[in-house]
This record gives C-alpha cells, sequence and structure tokens, in this order.
C-alpha cells in the first residue's frame, strides 16, 4: 500500500512540474533552455548566473516562476555605488530602546534576481556569494539564516564591458551552472509579438499554476533518490579529472586548459543530471543527462590558458573536446 502511495505522489510532483515548465514556456518564448536550467537549478538546490544581451527575457524568466511558487521575489540591481548592506541588510538604532534592531536586506527573500552581478564592486558580490554559500547573513555577533527554499539568479551583460567588475574564478565556482542564453529564431520572434499584444489588450489569462514550497522540497528528494549507475557515477568523475590531467588525452588540451574543475563540478554534475534526468520523467540518470548539463556546470569552471585564450578558444570547444575523450559508458 505504501509503495502505490509513494508512485501516486510522485506522478503527483512531477506532473505539477511538467504543468509549470509549459506555462513557463508559453511565457518565455523561444527560451526554453534558460527555463530548462531554472527548473534545473530549483531541483538541484543550487544558484545560477546567466549571460546573454539585453532583451532577452532573463528578468521575466525568473519573475514568472516566482509568481507560480508560494515564496517570494525581490530583484537587486547592481550598480557601482551599491553596499554590501544594501545587500544583506543592518542594524537600525532605535531611540525610543536605546536598542539596535537588524533590518533585513532584500537577500532574505526566496527567489532572488541579481541583476547585472557585474557592475558591483567586489565587497557586494562577496556579501552576496558568502549569502549564498553560507545560507546564512552574520551581521556582528548574530547569524540570521536565510529561507530553506532559496535560489539566485544572477546575470551578465556581454557588452559593455566598461565600469564592470568581472567575478574572479574562485566566486564563479560558487554558481551551480553559468548559462549562457542567444537571440530566439524567427517563428519564436513572431510569437513574442503576438504574446506581447495579447498581454497589452489583457487577452492572456492569469496564472493558474501553483506550486507550494513543500512541493518543491518533495521534488529535490525525489531527484536526490534517483537510480545512478555505478558506471555513470565514474563517467562523471572521469570528465572532472579529465580537466585536470589533460595530458592523458589530448595533447593540445594540455595546452589549452591552465586549471581543472574543482570538486563543486563533480557534484554539481552528479545534482543537474539527476534533476534533468527527473524532469525527463525517467526514474534513472543515463550518459545523455550527463551530456546535456555538463556544459553549464563545467563552463565557468575549466580555466584556459593564454595561449588558448590568444588563438580564440572557448570552453566550450575544449568540453566538447573533453566529450569525445572520455569513454561514455
Amino acid at each position: 500500500m505504501e509503495s502505490v502511495v509513494n508512485v501516486e505522489s510522485a506522478s503527483h510532483l512531477y506532473s505539477s512540474f511538467q504543468s509549470l515548465q509549459t506555462h513557463l514556456n508559453q511565457q518565455i518564448i523561444g527560451q526554453e533552455s534558460l527555463v530548462d536550467r531554472l527548473l534545473i537549478a530549483l531541483l538541484a538546490d543550487g544558484h545560477l548566473i546567466v549571460e546573454g544581451v539585453p532583451g532577452l527575457a532573463k528578468t521575466t524568466a525568473i519573475k514568472k516562476m516566482a509568481e507560480c511558487i508560494h515564496g517570494d521575489f525581490q530583484r537587486i540591481q547592481f550598480t557601482p555605488d551599491l553596499l554590501p548592506a544594501d545587500i544583506t541588510g543592518t542594524e537600525v538604532f532605535r531611540p525610543q530602546e536605546a536598542t539596535f534592531e537588524f533590518q533585513q536586506g532584500p537577500i532574505f527573500h526566496n527567489l532572488i534576481l541579481a541583476d547585472e552581478i557585474n557592475r558591483a564592486p567586489a565587497k557586494v558580490q562577496a556579501a552576496l556569494l558568502e549569502a549564498m554559500a553560507e545560507r546564512q547573513v552574520s551581521i556582528g555577533r548574530k547569524t540570521y539564516p536565510l529561507p530553506k527554499l532559496f535560489l539566485v539568479m544572477a546575470t551578465q551583460n556581454p557588452l559593455e564591458q566598461e565600469g564592470t567588475y568581472s567575478l574572479p574564478e574562485a566566486q564563479l565556482d560558487r554558481f551551480l551552472m553559468y548559462v549562457k542564453i542567444h537571440y530566439p529564431d524567427a517563428a519564436a520572434e513572431k510569437n513574442i509579438l503576438q504574446l506581447v499584444r495579447s498581454q497589452a489588450q489583457k487577452t492572456v489569462q492569469a496564472t493558474t499554476v501553483q506550486i507550494s514550497q513543500q512541493t518543491i522540497l518533495e521534488a529535490r528528494k525525489q531527484c536526490q533518490q534517483l537510480h545512478m549507475a555505478d558506471s555513470i557515477e565514474e563517467y562523471i568523475v572521469q570528465l572532472v579529472l579529465a580537466t585536470r590531467n589533460p595530458e592523458k588525452y589530448d595533447r593540445d588540451l594540455a595546452r589549452y586548459l591552465r586549471f581543472g574543475a574543482s570538486p563543486r563540478a563533480t557534484i554539481g554534475l552528479d545534482k543537474c543530471a539527476r534533476s534533468h534526468a527527473w524532469l525527463q520523467g525517467r526514474d534513472f540518470v543515463s550518459p545523455e543527462d550527463v551530456q546535456a548539463i555538463v556544459y553549464d556546470v563545467l563552463r565557468h569552471r575549466v580555466l584556459l590558458t593564454f595561449e588558448a585564450e590568444a588563438e580564440g578558444i572557448k570552453s566550450e570547444q575544449l568540453i566538447s573536446r573533453l566529450l569525445e575523450l572520455v569513454p561514455v559508458p
């Protein structure tokens, strides 16, 4: 009897996320990959950084997802004059009681959009990334926990690099995925026009998909319980080890790779592959699940040599070469 209940529960959770994915793809036209990565990050309990030119619905994507979740959303616009306290909050003096009271900052929400994170100075970036890693904020002698459901989507604009502060590689490593998005095709562009016109005329129905935080937490448990064969685990480990010892596989890889991925990459590949498989409706992880998310997990974790940069080699090219060289189980 218990197994029947578990199967029904699993089916209900999967159906809820499928409805959410369908709804988001109807609202965020032409960015199916971004929607997929947002859901994977939500299931894998990680954060993501999204890079794309302005106008590709990065902000709209997480706002629409927030509308479907029983949680709160906060957008933080990063600027050069931002201070760490503007993110985490600060202690305010109450003269009536002659005491200090902590005033929570915008980080104390479930879904956070860190818009143009590379426009803020290093101290502000560090304050955000520390909160992401520790899931808490320390002010003075007190520590304040962040919500259990906590996801940060940071965005970067690849244009207008003047006056920006690039995130150090060590801080980029704290993001579960680094997602790059591109322009939609002609058909999607036409559908975007029709959607915007319908929204302006208020002919689009209100959001009907709603997922509770408890549903998300239960779905996370199911993702981590998915069957992963030993051969798949070994495949993940060998992919990461190949970034650290490229000379064992290919001479050009050794010339172009300066540093390999950290153990966070191994953990990230495991979590994201499980979440990807679960979203596909399977109860096991396949090599295709690993390959589907490997670029987003490794893109910001493999550092290129000056020679590679001089020759215009991109990290995606090296990851593709790794997929060719590392045996698939």
